[in-house]
């Protein structure tokens, strides 16, 4: 059984005492193609040096990737590339690339990262795995050791897991009664399959933050280096529908309804005035939640058939903000617009069906109708969750 979705998630953490990571992932899709490619890159050290050598090894990755550079000269440019520490006379940044085709075929390339999990059917499967010299001899300036990068095929099935990682996650906890030697790469396959095992639907964002929480729980909360897991899951694809603004046409108030209940997966309302006309063509009751309390957000609401109900304007823009600066709904109070933001990263297709009539307190009247506030808000967001978050985003007016 093929999986018609590949879910990416990533959780990092810094090394203690430092404001930025030194690890960075990046996924990306290629453009023209059905292809996902996911890079995560480990720069030497930690801190702003480190990110430097990560980001910009991350980037070239997945660049030459895309545009089907062999992997002998990807990782010869990656290589030569990458500045000089003008103290260590090294120039080193590790690197794990997933290039995955048709949500089936994967290509995994991988240089110095702990090797990655393939996690089938409560197993950790052991693909075989070719290496590839870089040099015939000798190494590449700025590299403390002859370079080979290891790369591996498979096709994936339904309910597959990728999982990789940086070092700090299996060095976590170094020096320790408990582990002396680092958790290791056994302890994280342990974790993981034992997690999988309890929770045999968690998304990849939630098993990639559980282990790197893991991780950070064995160095005592405080990181001795970057930590930072990746996870992908192969699996059908989550639906979430959002429906914003009556229709322009009173007549059409009942289509709106009727889209709305026939919709198979999760389903959110966002404006006081669209909850209205559903409950009403629905023969539902709406009732208020304060338990959510938040003085800038309006409280949410429930009704049956509906897994959330928000007001409109104020709370989409809201979580516009959260998704431009990556917020985490675990680390953010209980409010509407967390919860909207927890269902969207849950969420793998994403459907706004959208009324056009115009909210006269949204509107300027110095505007043309094609700026209107709602629609603009609900623009901005859906190009946010494609291009940044990978989500498969669709929009219907009504």
């Amino acid at each position: 059984m093929i999986a018609n979705f590949v879910e990416i998630g990533n959780h990092q953490l810094p090394k203690h005492g430092q404001l930025a990571a030194g690890d960075v992932f990046l996924s990306r899709k290629a453009h023209g193609e059905e292809r996902i490619i996911a890079v995560l890159s480990d720069g030497l050290g930690s801190g702003i040096k480190a990110g430097v050598l990560a980001t910009l090894t991350a980037t070239l990755a997945s660049g030459c990737i895309a545009s089907n550079l062999s992997i002998k000269k990807t990782a010869r440019l990656i290589m030569k590339s990458l500045p000089v520490c003008s103290e260590r006379k090294i120039s080193y940044a590790t690197f794990t690339i997933a290039d995955i085709a048709k949500g089936e075929e994967v290509r995994i390339i991988e240089y110095d990262n702990p090797s990655y999990l393939l996690i089938r059917e409560g197993v950790d499967l052991e693909p075989i795995k070719a290496p590839i010299a870089l040099t015939k001899s000798g190494t590449i300036a700025g590299h403390p050791k002859k370079p080979v990068v290891y790369w591996s095929t498979f096709k994936a099935q339904y309910g597959d897991r990728l999982v990789f990682f940086s070092d700090g996650v299996t060095q976590a906890g170094m020096g320790t009664a408990a582990f002396p030697l680092g958790w290791g790469l056994q302890g994280v396959r342990d974790f993981a399959l034992e997690t999988i095992g309890r929770q045999p639907d968690i998304s990849a964002r939630e098993l990639s933050r559980a282990i790197a929480l893991r991780a950070a729980y064995f160095d005592g909360g405080r990181p001795k280096d970057d930590i930072s897991c990746s996870t992908v899951y192969f699996r059908h694809a989550r639906r979430l529908l959002i429906a914003s603004g009556p229709p322009i046409h009173a007549e059409d108030d009942r289509e709106l309804a009727a889209l709305f209940e026939a919709f198979a997966g999760k389903k959110i309302v966002c404006g006081g005035t669209t909850a209205n006309i559903i409950a009403r063509e629905l023969k539902r009751r709406i009732a208020v939640s304060l338990k959510a309390a938040d003085p800038l957000i309006p409280p949410p609401a429930t009704m049956p058939g509906a897994d959330l109900i928000t007001e409109g304007i104020v709370t989409l823009g809201r979580v516009t903000e959260y998704l431009e600066q990556e917020m985490k709904p675990e680390q953010m109070p209980d409010n509407a617009a967390s919860r909207i933001l927890q269902l969207l990263y849950d969420s793998d297709t994403i459907h706004f069906l959208v009324g056009t009539k115009i909210n006269e307190a949204h509107q300027d009247p110095t505007m043309p109708i094609e700026l209107e506030i709602r629609r603009n808000v609900i623009k901005k967001l859906a190009a946010i969750l494609g291009e940044k978050y990978l989500k498969e985003v669709s929009v219907r007016y009504i």
